[in-house]
C-alpha cells in the first residue's frame, strides 16, 4: 500500500469515527413496533385494541405496540409484542408502513414500524387480557392515541388492497362455504355492498371454486350450495393471477 493510500484509508476510518460519535451523541431517536391485528368474526371485520395506560391517553384506544430492544430485530420484536400482548404465537404478520412524525409521541423521538394480519377469531384465542383488551367492529374505531388512527386507517387500506391482489379471504372462511359467506366476508373487509351476480361472476370466472355438490343445513335461510377453495390450483396459478376488481 503507497503512502498515499494509507492516507486516504486513514482519513476514511476518522470520518466513519466521526460519524459515529454525532450519531451517538445527537441522534437520541427511539424505535417502536405497532400491530394492527384484524379479525373476521360474525360477517364484521373487527381490529384487536387495548386501553392505553399513558396518563396523556387516558381512556383512549391503542394498537398493540413497544420499543424495539437495542439487539432486537424489528420483525422478532413485532412477534415479541404480539406473544406478550395477546398469548398469539402462530399469527403472520406482514410490515406496512414506517411512522415518524416529529411530535408523534410525548416521550420524544419514536419511529415506529407498523404490521398488520388478518385472522379468523374463532380460531384464533386471545389468552391475556390485561388493559380491557378486545375486538372492535372497525367501523367504530376513531380518534385514538397517539397516530394510531392514521396507523390503523393505512393498513385497513393497505389489507382492502391485499384482498383484491390475492384470495387471502378464503383462509377465514370454513373448509366448506357459501356463496353468501363469501361475499359476505368480501363486503366487510371492503365495506362496500355488492351486486350478488356480478360478485358470483367474477368468483367462477376466476375458476377456483370447486363445487361440493352439497347443500346447507340449519341455516336461517334458503339454503346455498357449499364449495371450497382449490389452494392447489390456485398454486399454480397464482403468476398469472391479476386479482379480482370490485
Amino acid at each position: 500500500m503507497t503512502a498515499e493510500e494509507l492516507l486516504k484509508q486513514q482519513a476514511t476510518v476518522k470520518t466513519l469515527q466521526a460519524i459515529q460519535t454525532e450519531v451517538e451523541s445527537t441522534n437520541r431517536i427511539a424505535l417502536s413496533v405497532d400491530c394492527v391485528i384484524f379479525g373476521f368474526d360474525e360477517s364484521k371485520l373487527k381490529v384487536l385494541l387495548i386501553k392505553s395506560d399513558l396518563k396523556k391517553y387516558l381512556g383512549k384506544w391503542s394498537l398493540l405496540g413497544d420499543l424495539v430492544f437495542p439487539k432486537e430485530d424489528i420483525d422478532a420484536a413485532a412477534y415479541r409484542v404480539l406473544k406478550q400482548r395477546t398469548g398469539l404465537n402462530d399469527v403472520y404478520l406482514e410490515q406496512v408502513h414506517t411512522f415518524g412524525n416529529v411530535n408523534r409521541h410525548p416521550a420524544g423521538r419514536v419511529v415506529t414500524v407498523a404490521y398488520y394480519s388478518l385472522i379468523n377469531v374463532q380460531h384464533h384465542k386471545i389468552n391475556i387480557l390485561d388493559n380491557e383488551l378486545h375486538w372492535h367492529d372497525v367501523k367504530t374505531v376513531t380518534e385514538m392515541a397517539f397516530d394510531h388512527q392514521e396507523i390503523f386507517e393505512t393498513c385497513l387500506r393497505q389489507l382492502q388492497k391485499r384482498v383484491q391482489e390475492h384470495p387471502l379471504g378464503f383462509n377465514l372462511l370454513p373448509k366448506k362455504f357459501s356463496l353468501r359467506e363469501l361475499q359476505n366476508l368480501y363486503e366487510a373487509i371492503l365495506d362496500i355492498k355488492m351486486d350478488r351476480r356480478n360478485f358470483r361472476k367474477k368468483f367462477f370466472a376466476m375458476d377456483f371454486l370447486v363445487d361440493l355438490k352439497e347443500m346447507e343445513q340449519d341455516v336461517p335461510h334458503r339454503p346455498g350450495k357449499l364449495y371450497k377453495f382449490n389452494f392447489d390450483k390456485y398454486e399454480r396459478k397464482k403468476k398469472k393471477f391479476i386479482g379480482i376488481d370490485f
